[in-house]
């Protein structure tokens, strides 16, 4: 299974947690939708990335997705041929959200073409072309795009000996190797990829994710971040829901911090010190109570 449909077959499970609820949260993301088709960043501008989240979490919900008014706004950047490499990807993962038939005017072998503009010289990929070493970031899109697209990753064992040489001293992963120490994120993201790419991640993994969580609820980026956040807990989740880790003590102080991060206009902060709401934080609301839902 794609690691779309990994994440989105959770977070379907979030409504169950949030009950009536679930119509506020679906009413939030539709009211980020611009008059363009895209859905809005923190600024109120269409963007590629924030539309991914907010057609992902209407499909969450099985809300509807309103494809139609969508369409134009992601035919607007043809093949992405002036894209990064972050929103090339969103631009695959967008039309893959698209039920099956429709009519999608991209060209998958111009997409991944330039993707493969983004392989470092080590067998990952990086944001930045030309790159000596591949990040987890990189390889999340690279592969995430390639099965968007329907497509096979070319010489994946060595996007695989990237990751793995990203693993930090203290056992977990940083994003990239100018980086001393692990964080959550990337570490839960090795996690998943290594799965794709038919590894077995550590089991020691499974103890540094869990050492991550606060008692009271929610996982933090890093041991020296103030307080945990909304990203690092649904992606911490994701990781040790892969591993078949046990997290069952953690899931009621987890469901009491997820919570104190929703709101009644329906959408999500990231974390306590946020003030604004957006698509991508709501989908990692949605994702996180997905895996908790059994315990809700």
């Amino acid at each position: 299974m794609s690691l779309r449909l990994e994440m989105l077959q959770v977070a379907r499970l979030a409504p169950r947690a949030l009950g009536e609820s679930a119509a506020l949260v679906a009413g939030f993301l539709r009211s980020q939708i611009g008059d363009d088709g895209g859905f809005c960043d923190r600024d109120g501008k269409s963007d590629l990335y924030y539309t991914v989240f907010g057609m992902e979490g209407l499909l969450a919900l099985q809300a509807d997705v309103p494809y139609t008014r969508i369409d134009p706004y992601l035919r607007s950047f043809a093949n992405g041929e002036d894209l990064d490499l972050v929103h090339l990807s969103c631009l695959a993962r967008a039309w893959a959200a698209f039920p099956r038939g429709w009519p999608r005017p991209v060209c998958p072998e111009a997409i991944v073409a330039r993707v493969e503009a983004h392989r470092a010289a080590d067998g990952g990929y990086h944001a930045q072309p030309d790159a000596k070493r591949g990040s987890l970031y990189g390889g999340f899109l690279a592969i995430g795009t390639y099965q968007d697209l329907g497509l096979r990753l070319p010489a994946p064992d060595r996007l695989a000996d990237s990751i793995e040489r990203l693993r930090a001293s203290d056992g977990g992963y940083a994003n990239d190797s100018e980086m001393p120490i692990g964080l959550t994120p990337p570490t839960a993201a090795a996690v998943v990829l290594l799965r794709q790419l038919d590894r077995t991640p550590d089991p020691a993994i499974g103890r540094w994710l869990l050492e991550r969580c606060r008692a009271s609820g929610g996982f933090f980026a890093t041991p020296l971040a103030p307080v945990p956040d909304l990203l690092s807990t649904a992606t911490a989740l994701h990781a040790l829901a892969a591993m078949h880790v046990d997290f069952q003590a953690l899931a009621e102080p987890c469901l009491d911090f997820v919570d104190s991060l929703w709101t009644n206009r329906g959408g999500f902060f990231g974390t306590w010190e946020d003030d604004a709401l957006d698509c991508e934080y709501t989908y990692y609301g949605l994702l996180a109570l997905g895996h908790l839902a059994h315990f809700a």
